[in-house]
């Protein structure tokens, strides 16, 4: 094991969250229990019914989209902790955050703390990326611990399981993929996308494959030489997903990292299997969304969106970002975060945030805090542009707080209380100034607000005074 790192540990979290869906899953049985199976069959399920009060729509409404593919309900009925959600264009614009440990840290507490946080400040879907030791218990402790649906890259546990890629085989891959389905796993990355005849068109891109997934698969397919197995064997996933309800992620494993990249034929060929895929699981009644880039100039991220919604038919986009410009490392939590707010104006369900590490090394509890407070940010941006009902009530009740000077309600209502409160503190801590008609920036005299309201005060007096003049 290597040296454990230095992050918040989780307290209490080995006793794990109350099992809320274990009443009606036990009664949940059958060969195929997933979420567009019941759909198509006509079935209201319990999630369908949670999800539409959620999002305030008709239980109907949500039926019809998830049997048509349009929207997912990630849930694994091994999953009783979750409280359901879902993913589609019908839906709000969700947000997942990556967490999980790598080759120098394996702390099972800082992982669950890092899950917290990230649920705390609103992630809709939490995705376990451990590529080091103990990538089950930690799996285990993560999936005990969340009522939102939980993802992970199963090739990553193959892969440190077998010791390397050269020693991996097919049987391995799926067994990994029928150990985490069983565990609870909600939905997969499987990048079964990257296929052997694709692997030469990265050749003269300027970054290459830079999914850690894709690039795994190329490896160990040009190693066999032999065909992606994840897409030779697409119907033995599937016929695992239906037993418990996970959806495909499928993984863009040949996504562009870095703008010069961007909408290459690379990106593109294989999002036209990705379609192929799409109309396979939805045969079996397997839940599918599709992963989308990267690193993508402002000019070509709608066009992006689009052409998934074309060639995979209308199933929810999961988009990385993207980044819009490739200089800021440190802060590609705003670069990405620009991207993904244009990307869920478009169309796209879900945004994976992007951390200040991104490129740089492996986040901690902070930066999983700056991800998902942009990328929230970017969400309900979209939401607001796409006109979802509701959207714009919180701004509209900050906005008219923000007016009336009630600061107490102002942090109340923003994304991240605390940091608003500690600004406004810095400066003017005392309680008296919870209530005065000024913060530090204009003080007293300057502030327009302030201004603006003794304006329209002598504007109404001035009214009221030339109403009631006797000639």
């Amino acid at each position: 094991m290597g040296p454990k790192s230095q992050g918040r540990i989780a307290e209490g979290w080995e006793k794990g969250l109350p099992k809320k869906r274990a009443g009606y899953l036990a009664k949940r049985h059958g060969a195929n229990v997933t979420q567009l199976h019941l759909a198509r069959n006509g079935v209201v399920t319990e999630e369908m019914w949670a999800v539409a009060e959620r999002e305030r729509l008709d239980p109907a409404l949500i039926q019809s989209e998830v049997a048509r593919g349009r929207m997912i309900i990630p849930a694994n009925i091994h999953h009783p902790e979750l409280e359901p959600m879902a993913i589609g264009i019908a839906a709000t614009c969700k947000v997942n955050a990556n967490i999980g440990n790598s080759a120098v840290t394996s702390v099972i507490g800082e992982e669950v703390q890092k899950l917290r946080t990230a649920v705390a400040l609103g992630s809709d879907t939490v995705m376990d990326l451990s590529t080091g030791q103990e990538i089950a218990p930690i799996r285990e402790a993560i999936l005990r611990n969340s009522a939102v649906p939980i993802g992970t890259v199963p090739i990553y546990e193959a892969i440190e399981r077998a010791g390397s890629v050269r020693e991996l085989t097919v049987d391995l891959m799926f067994q990994v993929v029928e150990e985490q389905a069983r565990q609870g796993v909600d939905y997969m990355t499987i990048h079964a996308g990257v296929l052997y005849d694709f692997i030469h068109l990265a050749k003269n891109r300027v970054t290459g494959i830079v999914s850690r997934g894709g690039a795994l698969m190329a490896e160990w397919m040009v190693l066999n030489d032999a065909e992606n197995p994840f897409y030779t064997y697409f119907d033995r996933l599937c016929d695992i997903f239906m037993k418990y309800d996970v959806a495909f992620s499928l993984g863009d494993g040949l996504r562009p990292g870095c703008l010069a990249d961007a909408s290459d034929r690379a990106q593109f060929e294989e999002l036209r299997v990705l379609g192929k895929l799409t109309e396979r699981a939805w045969k079996h009644d397997v839940q599918v969304m599709v992963e989308g880039p990267g690193h993508v100039p402002m000019d070509q991220i709608e066009m992006n969106v689009k052409k998934e919604m074309e060639l995979c038919h209308e199933a929810p986009f999961y988009v990385l970002g993207p980044l819009v410009t490739d200089i800021a490392p440190g802060y590609d939590h705003i670069t990405s975060a620009i991207g993904a707010a244009i990307a869920g104006w478009s169309g796209a369900a879900m945004l994976c945030y992007v951390t200040p590490k991104e490129h740089l090394g492996l986040p901690n509890e902070d930066d999983v805090r700056q991800g998902v407070i942009a990328y929230k940010i970017a969400a309900h941006a979209a939401d607001i542009a796409r006109h979802r009902r509701g959207a714009r009530d919180r701004d509209d009740e900050l906005s008219r707080a923000r007016y009336g000077f009630d600061w107490n309600r102002q942090f109340a209502l923003s994304l991240d209380p605390e940091t608003a409160r500690a600004m406004h503190d810095e400066t003017l801590p005392q309680d008296a100034f919870k209530s005065a008609e000024f913060c530090s920036m204009c003080g007293p005299k300057f502030c327009s607000m302030h201004v603006n309201a003794e304006v329209q005060r002598m504007v109404e007096t001035k009214a009221k005074s030339r109403f009631n003049v006797v000639p």
